[in-house]
Protein backbone atom coordinates (compact mmCIF):
# COMPACT_ATOMS: atom_id res chain seq x y z
CA UNK A 1 0.00 0.00 0.00
CA UNK A 2 1.56 3.26 -1.63
CA UNK A 3 1.04 6.65 0.85
CA UNK A 4 -0.35 8.98 -1.72
CA UNK A 5 -1.01 12.63 -1.38
CA UNK A 6 -3.06 14.53 -4.29
CA UNK A 7 -2.79 17.56 -5.02
CA UNK A 8 -6.07 19.68 -5.58
CA UNK A 9 -9.92 18.31 -6.05
CA UNK A 10 -10.67 19.30 -9.50
CA UNK A 11 -12.16 16.49 -11.53
CA UNK A 12 -8.64 14.84 -12.29
CA UNK A 13 -7.84 14.91 -8.60
CA UNK A 14 -11.05 13.63 -7.16
CA UNK A 15 -11.11 10.95 -9.75
CA UNK A 16 -7.35 10.13 -9.57
CA UNK A 17 -8.11 9.66 -5.91
CA UNK A 18 -11.48 7.30 -5.89
CA UNK A 19 -9.34 5.74 -8.18
CA UNK A 20 -6.36 4.76 -6.19
CA UNK A 21 -7.97 4.22 -3.10
CA UNK A 22 -10.47 1.73 -4.31
CA UNK A 23 -6.96 -0.65 -5.47
CA UNK A 24 -5.69 -0.46 -1.54
CA UNK A 25 -3.47 2.82 -1.44
CA UNK A 26 -3.50 5.08 1.32
CA UNK A 27 -4.51 8.63 -0.30
CA UNK A 28 -4.69 12.15 1.16
CA UNK A 29 -5.91 14.64 -1.09
CA UNK A 30 -4.96 18.83 -0.71
CA UNK A 31 -6.97 21.51 -2.27
CA UNK A 32 -6.28 24.80 -1.36
CA UNK A 33 -9.64 25.87 -1.77
CA UNK A 34 -12.50 25.35 0.88
CA UNK A 35 -15.04 23.30 -2.02
CA UNK A 36 -14.20 20.87 -4.89
CA UNK A 37 -14.61 20.62 -8.66
CA UNK A 38 -11.83 22.91 -9.81
CA UNK A 39 -13.46 24.18 -13.06
CA UNK A 40 -16.91 22.74 -12.55
CA UNK A 41 -17.97 25.38 -9.77
CA UNK A 42 -21.36 27.02 -8.68
CA UNK A 43 -22.75 30.25 -8.66
CA UNK A 44 -26.07 30.87 -6.30
CA UNK A 45 -28.01 33.51 -5.34
CA UNK A 46 -31.35 34.93 -5.23
CA UNK A 47 -32.71 30.80 -5.32
CA UNK A 48 -31.45 30.52 -9.01
CA UNK A 49 -28.25 28.20 -9.11
CA UNK A 50 -25.49 28.03 -12.23
CA UNK A 51 -22.58 26.40 -13.58
CA UNK A 52 -19.71 28.48 -14.06
CA UNK A 53 -17.86 25.85 -15.84
CA UNK A 54 -18.50 23.31 -18.69
CA UNK A 55 -22.29 22.67 -18.57
CA UNK A 56 -22.52 19.73 -20.80
CA UNK A 57 -20.87 16.26 -21.09
CA UNK A 58 -19.59 14.27 -23.87
CA UNK A 59 -18.55 10.73 -23.60
CA UNK A 60 -20.03 9.84 -20.35
CA UNK A 61 -18.79 6.42 -20.47
CA UNK A 62 -15.82 7.79 -18.60
CA UNK A 63 -17.58 8.71 -15.70
CA UNK A 64 -19.38 5.11 -16.12
CA UNK A 65 -16.58 3.41 -16.04
CA UNK A 66 -14.86 5.74 -12.79
CA UNK A 67 -18.31 5.18 -11.12
CA UNK A 68 -18.11 1.32 -11.80
CA UNK A 69 -14.25 0.67 -10.77
CA UNK A 70 -14.72 2.42 -7.68
CA UNK A 71 -18.41 1.22 -6.98
CA UNK A 72 -19.92 -0.96 -8.61
CA UNK A 73 -22.73 1.16 -9.53
CA UNK A 74 -23.98 2.55 -12.60
CA UNK A 75 -23.50 6.31 -13.01
CA UNK A 76 -27.24 6.81 -13.65
CA UNK A 77 -27.47 5.55 -10.35
CA UNK A 78 -25.38 8.96 -8.49
CA UNK A 79 -26.82 11.44 -11.13
CA UNK A 80 -29.80 11.95 -13.43
CA UNK A 81 -28.74 12.22 -17.28
CA UNK A 82 -30.31 13.26 -20.09
CA UNK A 83 -29.54 13.39 -23.93
CA UNK A 84 -30.34 16.64 -25.22
CA UNK A 85 -31.88 17.47 -28.45
CA UNK A 86 -31.37 18.78 -30.25
CA UNK A 87 -27.77 18.95 -29.86
CA UNK A 88 -27.60 22.32 -30.69
CA UNK A 89 -29.45 25.75 -32.73
CA UNK A 90 -27.64 28.15 -34.59
CA UNK A 91 -27.55 31.69 -35.60
CA UNK A 92 -24.98 31.60 -38.28
CA UNK A 93 -23.21 35.05 -39.62
CA UNK A 94 -25.45 35.17 -42.90
CA UNK A 95 -28.51 34.94 -39.98
CA UNK A 96 -29.55 31.48 -41.35
CA UNK A 97 -30.97 29.61 -38.34
CA UNK A 98 -30.89 25.95 -37.81
CA UNK A 99 -30.97 22.89 -34.92
CA UNK A 100 -29.02 19.67 -35.59
CA UNK A 101 -30.11 16.68 -34.23
CA UNK A 102 -27.71 15.03 -31.09
CA UNK A 103 -25.98 11.77 -31.90
CA UNK A 104 -27.44 11.31 -35.39
CA UNK A 105 -25.26 12.10 -38.70
CA UNK A 106 -28.00 11.47 -40.89
CA UNK A 107 -30.18 14.01 -39.84
CA UNK A 108 -27.63 16.80 -39.26
CA UNK A 109 -27.02 15.99 -42.98
CA UNK A 110 -30.50 16.29 -43.78
CA UNK A 111 -30.45 19.49 -41.46
CA UNK A 112 -27.24 21.27 -43.14
CA UNK A 113 -29.37 20.20 -46.39
CA UNK A 114 -32.41 21.80 -46.19
CA UNK A 115 -31.00 25.18 -44.70
CA UNK A 116 -27.78 25.74 -46.48
CA UNK A 117 -28.93 24.26 -49.73
CA UNK A 118 -28.41 20.41 -51.60
CA UNK A 119 -24.89 19.25 -50.68
CA UNK A 120 -24.17 20.59 -48.22
CA UNK A 121 -25.20 17.87 -45.72
CA UNK A 122 -22.95 15.27 -48.15
CA UNK A 123 -19.69 17.84 -47.23
CA UNK A 124 -19.83 17.97 -44.02
CA UNK A 125 -20.58 14.47 -43.64
CA UNK A 126 -17.53 13.86 -45.74
CA UNK A 127 -15.15 15.77 -43.43
CA UNK A 128 -16.64 13.59 -40.22
CA UNK A 129 -15.93 10.57 -42.26
CA UNK A 130 -12.40 11.47 -42.46
CA UNK A 131 -12.83 13.03 -38.72
CA UNK A 132 -14.04 9.28 -38.11
CA UNK A 133 -10.52 8.61 -39.19
CA UNK A 134 -8.57 10.20 -36.81
CA UNK A 135 -10.85 8.83 -33.86
CA UNK A 136 -9.75 5.70 -34.42
CA UNK A 137 -6.21 5.96 -35.17
CA UNK A 138 -5.48 8.48 -32.05
CA UNK A 139 -8.27 6.95 -29.48
CA UNK A 140 -5.95 4.57 -27.45
CA UNK A 141 -2.49 6.55 -27.79
CA UNK A 142 -4.36 9.86 -27.39
CA UNK A 143 -6.97 9.31 -25.00
CA UNK A 144 -6.98 5.68 -23.18
CA UNK A 145 -3.31 5.33 -22.59
CA UNK A 146 -0.21 6.96 -21.27
CA UNK A 147 1.84 9.16 -23.64
CA UNK A 148 4.02 6.99 -25.21
CA UNK A 149 7.62 7.79 -24.85
CA UNK A 150 8.62 8.19 -28.34
CA UNK A 151 5.36 10.61 -29.35
CA UNK A 152 6.54 11.22 -32.78
CA UNK A 153 3.75 9.08 -34.04
CA UNK A 154 1.23 11.96 -32.85
CA UNK A 155 3.20 14.50 -34.38
CA UNK A 156 1.53 13.48 -37.64
CA UNK A 157 -2.03 14.58 -38.48
CA UNK A 158 -4.02 11.26 -39.27
CA UNK A 159 -6.70 13.74 -41.06
CA UNK A 160 -7.02 12.19 -44.53
CA UNK A 161 -8.40 14.50 -47.48
CA UNK A 162 -10.15 13.36 -50.39
CA UNK A 163 -7.34 13.99 -53.32
CA UNK A 164 -8.73 16.17 -56.13
CA UNK A 165 -5.96 15.19 -58.40
CA UNK A 166 -1.87 15.20 -58.93
CA UNK A 167 -1.52 18.54 -57.08
CA UNK A 168 -3.53 18.27 -54.28
CA UNK A 169 -1.99 18.65 -50.78
CA UNK A 170 -3.17 17.40 -47.79
CA UNK A 171 -5.06 20.27 -45.83
CA UNK A 172 -2.54 21.20 -42.36
CA UNK A 173 -5.00 23.05 -40.50
CA UNK A 174 -8.72 23.20 -39.37
CA UNK A 175 -9.36 26.48 -41.41
CA UNK A 176 -7.53 24.58 -44.41
CA UNK A 177 -10.13 21.84 -44.02
CA UNK A 178 -13.06 24.94 -44.23
CA UNK A 179 -11.56 26.23 -47.26
CA UNK A 180 -11.01 23.67 -49.17
CA UNK A 181 -13.98 20.97 -48.53
CA UNK A 182 -16.61 22.93 -46.83
CA UNK A 183 -16.42 25.46 -49.05
CA UNK A 184 -19.14 27.71 -47.43
CA UNK A 185 -18.74 30.22 -44.90
CA UNK A 186 -21.90 29.07 -43.09
CA UNK A 187 -20.34 25.85 -42.75
CA UNK A 188 -16.81 27.03 -41.96
CA UNK A 189 -18.41 28.75 -39.22
CA UNK A 190 -19.83 25.49 -37.56
CA UNK A 191 -16.77 24.28 -37.93
CA UNK A 192 -14.75 26.80 -36.49
CA UNK A 193 -16.95 26.84 -33.37
CA UNK A 194 -15.62 23.26 -32.13
CA UNK A 195 -11.80 25.29 -31.96
CA UNK A 196 -13.21 28.54 -30.44
CA UNK A 197 -15.03 26.83 -27.37
CA UNK A 198 -11.71 24.95 -27.08
CA UNK A 199 -9.81 28.35 -27.13
CA UNK A 200 -7.90 27.58 -30.23
CA UNK A 201 -7.33 29.31 -33.19
CA UNK A 202 -8.60 27.44 -36.56
CA UNK A 203 -5.92 28.95 -38.41
CA UNK A 204 -3.33 27.36 -36.56
CA UNK A 205 -4.89 24.07 -34.87
CA UNK A 206 -4.55 20.55 -37.04
CA UNK A 207 -6.73 18.99 -39.53
CA UNK A 208 -7.28 16.30 -36.45
CA UNK A 209 -9.49 18.62 -34.78
CA UNK A 210 -12.38 17.46 -37.09
CA UNK A 211 -12.25 13.80 -34.85
CA UNK A 212 -14.52 16.92 -31.97
CA UNK A 213 -17.37 16.98 -34.26
CA UNK A 214 -17.12 13.44 -34.99
CA UNK A 215 -17.14 12.59 -31.62
CA UNK A 216 -19.83 14.55 -30.64
CA UNK A 217 -22.54 14.28 -33.40
CA UNK A 218 -21.93 10.58 -33.20
CA UNK A 219 -21.43 9.72 -29.86
CA UNK A 220 -24.14 12.87 -28.30
CA UNK A 221 -24.23 15.56 -25.96
CA UNK A 222 -25.63 14.80 -22.19
CA UNK A 223 -26.87 17.25 -19.74
CA UNK A 224 -26.57 16.05 -15.34
CA UNK A 225 -29.55 17.11 -13.52
CA UNK A 226 -28.77 19.76 -11.42
CA UNK A 227 -25.45 21.26 -13.85
CA UNK A 228 -22.38 19.33 -13.98
CA UNK A 229 -21.78 20.61 -10.33
CA UNK A 230 -23.56 17.65 -9.31
CA UNK A 231 -21.28 15.07 -10.94
CA UNK A 232 -18.30 16.81 -9.08
CA UNK A 233 -20.65 16.27 -6.11
CA UNK A 234 -21.34 12.58 -6.92
CA UNK A 235 -16.95 11.98 -6.91
CA UNK A 236 -16.74 13.60 -3.96
CA UNK A 237 -19.33 11.32 -2.41
CA UNK A 238 -17.06 8.40 -3.93
CA UNK A 239 -13.98 9.39 -2.41
CA UNK A 240 -15.23 9.81 0.74
CA UNK A 241 -17.22 6.23 0.50
CA UNK A 242 -13.41 5.01 -0.61
CA UNK A 243 -11.86 6.72 2.48
CA UNK A 244 -9.78 9.38 0.55
CA UNK A 245 -8.49 11.79 3.78
CA UNK A 246 -10.22 15.17 1.93
CA UNK A 247 -8.16 18.43 3.12
CA UNK A 248 -9.74 21.60 1.94
CA UNK A 249 -8.25 24.84 2.93
CA UNK A 250 -4.98 22.71 2.59
CA UNK A 251 -2.34 24.45 0.08
CA UNK A 252 0.67 22.73 -1.35
CA UNK A 253 3.82 24.96 -1.23
CA UNK A 254 5.92 22.58 -2.89
CA UNK A 255 6.81 18.54 -3.91
CA UNK A 256 9.82 17.03 -1.86
CA UNK A 257 12.66 14.87 -3.25
CA UNK A 258 14.98 14.82 -6.22
CA UNK A 259 15.23 12.18 -7.56
CA UNK A 260 12.08 10.07 -5.73
CA UNK A 261 9.13 12.08 -4.29
CA UNK A 262 9.44 11.79 -0.76
CA UNK A 263 6.63 14.04 0.14
CA UNK A 264 4.78 17.48 0.43
CA UNK A 265 5.55 21.02 1.90
CA UNK A 266 1.96 22.40 3.12
CA UNK A 267 1.62 26.26 3.69
CA UNK A 268 1.94 26.25 7.11
CA UNK A 269 5.67 24.23 6.81
CA UNK A 270 4.36 21.27 7.73
CA UNK A 271 5.13 17.96 5.39
CA UNK A 272 3.21 15.03 4.64
CA UNK A 273 5.28 11.92 3.79
CA UNK A 274 4.19 10.23 0.74
CA UNK A 275 5.62 7.21 -1.76
CA UNK A 276 3.32 8.97 -4.68
CA UNK A 277 2.27 12.63 -5.82
CA UNK A 278 -0.53 12.86 -8.25
CA UNK A 279 -0.76 16.93 -8.95
CA UNK A 280 -4.07 18.13 -10.12
CA UNK A 281 -2.51 21.87 -10.76
CA UNK A 282 -2.51 23.72 -14.08
CA UNK A 283 1.20 23.72 -15.39
CA UNK A 284 2.55 26.62 -16.17
CA UNK A 285 2.51 25.70 -19.83
CA UNK A 286 -0.99 26.36 -19.81
CA UNK A 287 -1.30 29.69 -19.15
CA UNK A 288 -1.18 32.42 -21.98
CA UNK A 289 -4.24 30.08 -23.54
CA UNK A 290 -7.49 31.84 -23.92
CA UNK A 291 -10.30 31.92 -20.89
CA UNK A 292 -14.31 32.34 -20.90
CA UNK A 293 -16.18 34.94 -19.92
CA UNK A 294 -19.56 33.80 -18.49
CA UNK A 295 -22.69 35.97 -18.61
CA UNK A 296 -25.43 34.58 -15.76
CA UNK A 297 -28.60 35.45 -16.73
CA UNK A 298 -31.30 35.26 -13.98
CA UNK A 299 -34.80 35.61 -15.78
CA UNK A 300 -38.08 36.07 -14.98
CA UNK A 301 -40.99 33.47 -16.06
CA UNK A 302 -40.88 30.12 -17.22
CA UNK A 303 -38.86 28.59 -19.89
CA UNK A 304 -40.42 28.21 -23.57
CA UNK A 305 -40.88 25.04 -23.92
CA UNK A 306 -40.00 25.49 -27.48
CA UNK A 307 -36.39 26.59 -26.36
CA UNK A 308 -33.48 24.64 -27.00
CA UNK A 309 -31.50 23.27 -24.26
CA UNK A 310 -27.89 25.28 -26.44
CA UNK A 311 -27.66 27.44 -29.27
CA UNK A 312 -24.95 29.12 -30.58
CA UNK A 313 -24.59 32.39 -32.18
CA UNK A 314 -21.74 32.94 -34.57
CA UNK A 315 -19.67 36.09 -34.98
CA UNK A 316 -20.86 38.10 -38.07
CA UNK A 317 -17.19 39.09 -38.58
CA UNK A 318 -14.71 36.34 -39.00
CA UNK A 319 -11.26 38.12 -39.41
CA UNK A 320 -12.42 40.53 -36.24
CA UNK A 321 -13.17 37.56 -33.69
CA UNK A 322 -9.98 35.76 -34.54
CA UNK A 323 -7.51 39.11 -34.61
CA UNK A 324 -9.53 40.22 -31.10
CA UNK A 325 -8.51 36.27 -29.77
CA UNK A 326 -5.29 35.65 -31.20
CA UNK A 327 -3.83 38.34 -32.81
CA UNK A 328 -0.73 40.37 -31.18
CA UNK A 329 -2.20 42.41 -29.21
CA UNK A 330 -5.83 40.64 -28.21
CA UNK A 331 -8.59 42.13 -27.01
CA UNK A 332 -12.56 41.77 -27.01
CA UNK A 333 -14.92 41.26 -29.62
CA UNK A 334 -18.28 43.17 -29.53
CA UNK A 335 -20.00 40.46 -31.41
CA UNK A 336 -18.06 37.40 -30.52
CA UNK A 337 -19.15 33.48 -31.19
CA UNK A 338 -21.77 32.32 -28.04
CA UNK A 339 -23.13 29.60 -26.82
CA UNK A 340 -26.13 30.62 -24.94
CA UNK A 341 -27.39 27.29 -22.26
CA UNK A 342 -31.06 27.38 -21.21
CA UNK A 343 -31.21 23.62 -19.38
CA UNK A 344 -35.07 22.41 -19.18
CA UNK A 345 -34.17 21.93 -15.41
CA UNK A 346 -36.78 23.36 -12.24
CA UNK A 347 -33.73 22.73 -10.37
CA UNK A 348 -31.97 25.91 -11.34
CA UNK A 349 -34.10 28.58 -10.35
CA UNK A 350 -37.26 29.64 -8.24
CA UNK A 351 -40.32 28.64 -9.57
CA UNK A 352 -41.76 29.86 -12.87
CA UNK A 353 -38.39 31.79 -13.51
CA UNK A 354 -35.16 29.93 -15.49
CA UNK A 355 -31.76 30.36 -14.91
CA UNK A 356 -29.38 30.27 -18.30
CA UNK A 357 -25.82 31.29 -19.23
CA UNK A 358 -23.97 32.80 -21.96
CA UNK A 359 -20.30 31.75 -22.89
CA UNK A 360 -17.51 33.31 -24.68
CA UNK A 361 -14.51 32.59 -25.24
CA UNK A 362 -12.23 35.89 -24.31
CA UNK A 363 -7.91 36.54 -23.28
CA UNK A 364 -7.08 35.31 -20.86
CA UNK A 365 -6.01 37.75 -17.26
CA UNK A 366 -3.00 39.50 -18.68
CA UNK A 367 -3.10 40.68 -22.39
CA UNK A 368 -6.69 41.54 -20.96
CA UNK A 369 -7.68 43.14 -17.87
CA UNK A 370 -10.38 41.23 -16.70
CA UNK A 371 -10.03 43.10 -13.13
CA UNK A 372 -11.06 46.58 -14.77
CA UNK A 373 -14.65 46.49 -13.39
CA UNK A 374 -15.50 49.13 -16.46
CA UNK A 375 -14.27 47.00 -18.68
CA UNK A 376 -16.22 43.80 -17.49
CA UNK A 377 -19.62 45.68 -17.32
CA UNK A 378 -19.07 46.94 -21.04
CA UNK A 379 -18.02 43.76 -22.26
CA UNK A 380 -21.54 42.16 -20.42
CA UNK A 381 -23.59 44.70 -21.73
CA UNK A 382 -21.86 43.68 -25.59
CA UNK A 383 -22.49 40.24 -24.70
CA UNK A 384 -25.97 40.87 -23.29
CA UNK A 385 -27.29 42.81 -26.60
CA UNK A 386 -25.62 40.05 -29.17
CA UNK A 387 -27.94 37.25 -27.35
CA UNK A 388 -30.78 39.75 -27.21
CA UNK A 389 -30.31 40.09 -31.00
CA UNK A 390 -30.63 36.61 -31.49
CA UNK A 391 -33.07 35.33 -29.40
CA UNK A 392 -34.98 38.81 -28.24
CA UNK A 393 -37.34 37.40 -26.08
CA UNK A 394 -34.45 37.23 -23.42
CA UNK A 395 -34.24 40.69 -23.28
CA UNK A 396 -37.74 41.71 -21.66
CA UNK A 397 -37.14 39.04 -19.22
CA UNK A 398 -33.52 39.59 -17.20
CA UNK A 399 -34.06 40.58 -13.55
CA UNK A 400 -30.06 40.32 -13.11
CA UNK A 401 -26.76 39.39 -14.94
CA UNK A 402 -23.55 38.69 -13.20
CA UNK A 403 -20.23 38.24 -15.30
CA UNK A 404 -17.30 36.07 -14.81
CA UNK A 405 -13.90 36.75 -16.25
CA UNK A 406 -10.42 34.82 -16.04
CA UNK A 407 -9.76 36.77 -13.37
CA UNK A 408 -12.38 35.06 -11.47
CA UNK A 409 -11.24 31.83 -12.85
CA UNK A 410 -7.83 32.57 -11.49
CA UNK A 411 -8.92 33.27 -8.22
CA UNK A 412 -11.05 30.49 -7.83
CA UNK A 413 -9.14 27.21 -9.24
CA UNK A 414 -5.46 28.87 -9.81
CA UNK A 415 -5.51 28.11 -13.57
CA UNK A 416 -2.87 30.42 -14.76
CA UNK A 417 -4.46 33.89 -16.02
CA UNK A 418 -7.47 31.86 -15.66
CA UNK A 419 -6.84 29.91 -19.28
CA UNK A 420 -8.80 26.95 -19.79
CA UNK A 421 -6.40 23.82 -21.07
CA UNK A 422 -7.38 22.75 -24.50
CA UNK A 423 -7.61 19.14 -25.42
CA UNK A 424 -4.34 17.38 -26.93
CA UNK A 425 -4.44 17.10 -30.97
CA UNK A 426 -2.30 14.96 -33.03
CA UNK A 427 -0.44 16.74 -35.73
CA UNK A 428 1.16 19.98 -36.25
CA UNK A 429 4.47 18.36 -34.98
CA UNK A 430 3.38 17.87 -31.47
CA UNK A 431 2.51 21.56 -30.65
CA UNK A 432 -0.89 20.35 -29.45
CA UNK A 433 0.01 17.33 -26.99
CA UNK A 434 -0.25 17.88 -23.81
CA UNK A 435 2.74 17.06 -21.53
CA UNK A 436 2.64 13.35 -20.32
CA UNK A 437 1.46 11.99 -17.24
CA UNK A 438 4.50 10.78 -15.24
CA UNK A 439 7.22 13.24 -14.37
CA UNK A 440 9.93 14.11 -12.65
CA UNK A 441 11.18 13.18 -10.01
CA UNK A 442 10.34 9.45 -9.87
CA UNK A 443 6.59 9.36 -8.32
CA UNK A 444 5.08 12.26 -9.73
CA UNK A 445 2.26 12.33 -11.89
CA UNK A 446 -0.06 15.10 -13.34
CA UNK A 447 -3.91 15.01 -13.91
CA UNK A 448 -6.38 17.46 -14.96
CA UNK A 449 -6.66 19.38 -18.56
CA UNK A 450 -2.65 20.31 -17.72
CA UNK A 451 -1.64 17.02 -18.71
CA UNK A 452 -1.98 14.55 -21.21
CA UNK A 453 -4.95 13.94 -22.67
CA UNK A 454 -5.67 17.53 -22.51
CA UNK A 455 -8.33 19.54 -21.60
CA UNK A 456 -12.16 18.53 -21.28
CA UNK A 457 -14.13 16.80 -18.71
CA UNK A 458 -13.75 13.90 -20.54
CA UNK A 459 -10.23 14.02 -20.98
CA UNK A 460 -9.65 14.68 -17.36
CA UNK A 461 -11.34 11.86 -16.34
CA UNK A 462 -9.70 9.79 -18.89
CA UNK A 463 -5.70 11.39 -17.27
CA UNK A 464 -6.89 10.17 -13.77
CA UNK A 465 -7.25 7.09 -15.58
CA UNK A 466 -4.42 6.88 -17.06
CA UNK A 467 -2.11 8.38 -14.20
CA UNK A 468 -4.10 5.65 -11.65
CA UNK A 469 -2.95 3.06 -14.52
CA UNK A 470 0.50 3.83 -13.73
CA UNK A 471 0.60 4.21 -10.39
CA UNK A 472 -0.69 0.57 -10.27
CA UNK A 473 -1.75 -1.52 -7.67
CA UNK A 474 -0.27 -2.63 -4.37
Amino acid sequence: MARIVVIGAGMGGLAAAARLATVGHKVTLCEAAPTHGGMLGRHERDGFRFDTGPTLLTLPAVYRDLMLKTGRTRLEDEVELRPVDPGSEHLLPDGTRLALANASLARVAAALDAALGTGAGERWTAMLERGRGVWEATRRPLLEEPLPDDPSALHRDPYVPARRGLLARPPRTLADVGRRELRDARLTALLDEYALRFGLDPERAPASLTSLPYMEQSFGVWYVTGGLRALADAVLRRCEARRVDLRFGTRVEQVLGEDRVTGVRLADGSVLDADVVVDDRAPASVAGAPGRFTLLLALRGARPRSAAHRTVVHAPDRAEELEALFGPAPGVCARPTLQLLRPDDATLAPAGHEAAVVTVTVPPQGPVDWTDAALTAAHADAVLAHVTRAVPELGERVLWTQARTPADTAAETGAPGGSVPPPSLAGAGGAFLAPPNAGAPIGLFRVGGGAHPGGGLARVGMSAAVSAQLVGTP
